[in-house]
């Protein structure tokens, strides 16, 4: 364990807050001019969010909210527990962690100029090594436990895509095999992979795709909504084409034994992760109630239904409803409410899975936290920025 902060480090590190507030993306910007100075370190980062500067601004809120809960960092226990899992997907190293240092503490010092004193530097110092050994350690205990598991691999493994199958308008699923032959991770339902696609000729570009398969040693199967550089590659490559990946990640997962009943929430694609759940929960959890409700734009966008169907009826206690926004004459039109749930689920007794688009996420965990589900029963994904989730 990292030694603990010193109670001056917490003092000075805690008044840096209004020079955060304003001033984070700047100095945030400035830590990655300086960072991508170094190809291998540039290489590391998943460059779409650059170009859109969403991880500017994710990284200025997660360094915002360090600094507010310096004195009690428990709260961002489960933030960190994703930053480390995303770091396992992007095969971060213990000897990446001093570039960052650097780049950090000089951003500091270049925007803050003279207000920047050598004690804030030296407290910023401390306050980035406390949580930094915070997640080489437990990334390490992740690669061991990776390591010892059957079929388990670190860093980059190559796969083939074994198969591919239209799901949906726009939608397709792929079938990974190891190019190897040999068996793969079976990973926990509602996991992702990282994929690099250097290979086919697109050095740096790199994605976190759920799982949409029931776990197996065999091999993965991710399934992509066209909508981007990565996924446009992907709908083209042939079958045969090879990618990287690395281990399964994720702490978005199904829990081993359920203790409550399940409401499953998905959007649009954001369905991939609950149909690698949903035969495991079939198979493993008859006896708890399951309420899987999932919202899409219209029924030729809806993917993957009728393993989710046949998923319910072999689990014989879940209740299956689907929104369409179109057309207006289905059964649930429009969108999932909160109101809908709270009227046909038992939300104050249940644990609660969502996936899918920001705005459906914001909507329905703001929505949830607010009608009195605690936090800890809220269990959420999505693909953005590993550090923003420091400031959700």
């Amino acid at each position: 364990m990292p030694r603990q902060l010193s109670t001056r480090t917490i003092d000075v590190v805690r008044a840096t807050v209004p020079a955060l507030e304003a001033h984070g993306p700047e100095i945030t910007g400035a830590m990655y001019r300086r960072l991508f100075q170094d190809a291998h370190i540039a290489a590391l980062f998943n460059q779409a969010n650059q170009q859109r500067g969403t991880q500017r601004l994710a990284l200025a809120q997660a360094v915002l909210a360090y600094a507010r809960n310096i004195d009690n960092l428990g709260v961002l226990a489960s933030a960190v527990e994703r930053i480390a899992q995303k770091h396992i997907g992007y095969a971060i190293q213990p000897e990446h962690y001093p570039y960052v240092a650097k780049a950090l503490l000089d951003a500091i010092q270049e925007v803050l100029g003279d207000a920047a004193t050598p004690e804030i530097i030296e407290a910023w110092g401390e306050a980035y090594w406390f949580l930094a050994d915070l997640l080489i350690e437990r990334e390490a205990t992740i690669r061991k436990e990776i390591e010892a598991k059957p079929g388990g691999w670190t860093d980059w493994r190559r796969f083939r895509i074994a198969g591919r199958h239209v799901e949906a308008e726009g939608i397709m699923s792929f079938d990974l095999r190891p190019e190897d032959g040999e068996a793969v991770l079976p990973h926990q339902p509602g996991q992702y992979l990282t994929l690099r696609f250097d290979l086919t000729g697109k050095p740096g570009l790199k994605r976190n795709y759920s799982i949409s398969s029931a776990p197996g040693d065999k091999g993965y199967r991710i399934t992509v909504k066209r909508e981007g550089e990565a996924s446009s590659l992907l709908h083209e490559a042939p079958v045969g084409t090879v990618l990287e990946a690395t281990p399964p990640a994720g702490d978005f997962h199904l829990s081993e034994a359920p203790q409550r009943p399940l409401i499953l929430l998905s959007g649009g694609v954001g369905l991939t992760p609950f149909a690698s759940m949903m035969p495991v929960i079939a198979e493993k959890h008859r006896d708890v109630p399951v309420y899987y409700i999932h919202g899409t734009a219209s029924p030729v966008h809806h993917a993957l239904e009728a393993e989710m169907r046949s998923a319910g009826a072999r689990h014989g206690n879940m209740r299956i409803e689907i929104f369409y926004e179109s057309p207006a004459d289905v059964a649930n039109p429009g969108r999932i409410s909160l109101e809908w749930l709270q009227a046909n689920t038992p939300l104050a007794d249940a644990d609660i899975y969502l996936c899918g688009p920001r705005p459906f996420l914001r909507y329905l965990v703001a929505g949830l936290r607010a009608v009195g589900v605690p936090a800890g029963r809220i269990h959420y994904e999505f693909f953005g920025p590993a550090d923003e989730q420091l400031a959700a």
